[in-house]
């Protein structure tokens, strides 16, 4: 996979879109560290099979979340990541729960007030997911099986905590959430 997006990422157009993230409290440095998952949930059962580690790769440009989640979503979505839940409807299934693939979309706040999009790769229980996505440490990276958990009091994924790569823990801040994509188009045109 790491490979065939290295080569599509060359296609990808420079976008103008600006979707910054920002990890918690996480130290600027040009190439982000790797640090291995230790959280309790990270121990495997009996017969589990073992979960990604949380991971980050260099892509050949800049890359922002909203390019990332259009090439491994397949939507047709454009716009800042804010704008993604209001320009779904009527188009794409949108959902309250997280199911494998569907882009998450974080709601506009004080901390990423562009929005942000994450592609989910893993449901791991009703409270704790992993995602794919780009740009979230605001250097352009793409991290990969990031633990995202639900924190809401209703376990309804309208507020999450994410995963911090530099300091091996979910991190201080809660983020809130507009929703689920799936790509399954619900109104499609025909010629009829």
């Amino acid at each position: 996979m790491t490979r065939v997006f290295r080569a599509i990422g060359i296609a990808v157009a420079v976008s103008f879109l600006f979707c910054p993230a920002w990890a918690d409290d996480l130290p600027q440095t040009s190439t982000p560290a790797l640090v291995p998952l230790s959280s309790p949930t990270a121990s495997l059962q009996a017969g589990a099979t073992p979960m990604e580690t949380p991971s980050v790769e260099t892509p050949l440009h800049r890359l922002y979340c909203v390019e990332y989640a259009r090439l491994r979503s397949g939507l047709a979505i454009f716009g800042n990541a804010n704008l993604w839940w209001s320009k779904a409807r009527n188009l794409y299934s949108e959902m309250t729960t997280p199911v494998a693939n569907a882009v998450m979309v974080f709601a506009r706040n004080r901390r990423i007030t562009k929005g942000h999009v994450a592609v989910v790769t893993r449901i791991v229980s009703n409270r704790e997911i992993r995602v794919d996505q780009a740009n979230w440490q605001n250097h352009g990276e793409i991290d990969h099986a990031i633990p995202v958990l639900d924190v809401s009091r209703a376990n309804d994924w309208s507020r999450v905590r994410v995963w911090n790569i530099a300091t091996g823990q979910y991190g201080a801040h809660v983020y809130p959430v507009s929703g689920f994509i799936t790509g399954s188009p619900i109104r499609q045109a025909t010629n009829n």
